[in-house]
């Protein structure tokens, strides 16, 4: 499995880290993204659509799509040394 498979299968409750009690939690930086998103957004996570972690030119890059309980729905991303995430509203696409 992926790590960003794993990572949303993590994220949403679906797959448990080896040895890991029944509850999990998410890692560091989705709970970082929360409380940013929570004061800047006024958004309450629902659930993440997409969790992503890689390396890009030698740093880790978090990228993640959240869905507010309100159905909003936000991307963010960052790398991984920089405080802040960027966080945009999804806004309705026509294909």
């Amino acid at each position: 499995m992926t790590r960003t498979l794993r990572l949303a299968a993590i994220a949403a409750g679906l797959l448990l880290p080896a040895g890991a009690p029944a509850q999990t939690e998410n890692p560091a930086w989705l709970e970082q993204l929360e409380e940013q998103i929570a004061v800047e957004e006024q958004c309450e996570v629902g659930f993440y659509i997409y969790v992503n972690e890689q390396e890009l030119g030698g740093r880790t890059v978090h990228e993640a799509r959240v869905q507010c309980v309100d159905g909003r729905q936000f991307d963010a991303s960052r790398a991984e040394q920089d405080p802040k995430f960027t966080i945009s509203e999804c806004g309705t696409r026509v294909c």
